[in-house]
């Protein structure tokens, strides 16, 4: 079987993997599953707020064990170098604090609640990445 023919397949399993968690973590603890404050809330330690974002953390990486069981992860080549990916990941951080949050917080569970706030969020989480892209690979690649 060709591995093209089964993304169709691993994107909807995935999708729905995430859109019932989402679901579930919003239902059975009132809150939005946004990674970056997920993760920042690990560091204001407040008593009985602890163990369900270590928990779904928990969840996001064992699912990455779990699937490395059953398939063969795709080869991931990255085409640019470590002081590059440090500044990305800073760049990405400070977006995220300027923002009020990540793509997963606005683009999955803002945007399923309708929110305006979100849906200008994720806007220009897209078109920055488009120019991004394009700058990188058009303009300061030549």
């Amino acid at each position: 079987m060709n591995y093209l023919d089964v993304i169709p397949w691993h994107a909807m399993v995935g999708g729905l993997g995430i859109g019932s968690a989402v679901a579930m973590l919003l239902l059975f603890n009132g809150r939005i599953a946004g990674i970056s404050g997920i993760i920042g809330g690990l560091f204001r330690l407040q008593r009985g707020d602890i163990s369900w974002r270590i928990a779904f953390i928990s969840g996001l990486v064992l699912s990455v064990v779990m699937w490395n069981f059953f398939f063969v992860f795709p080869e991931i080549r990255i085409e640019t170098s470590h002081i590059m990916l440090l500044l990305a990941g800073l760049l990405v951080g400070y977006g995220t604090r300027l923002g009020s949050g990540c793509t997963s917080g606005h683009g999955v569970c803002g945007l399923s609640r309708g929110s305006p706030r979100s849906f200008t969020a994720t806007a220009i989480f897209i078109l920055t990445a488009v120019v991004t892209v394009y700058l990188v690979r058009h303009v300061v690649a030549n």
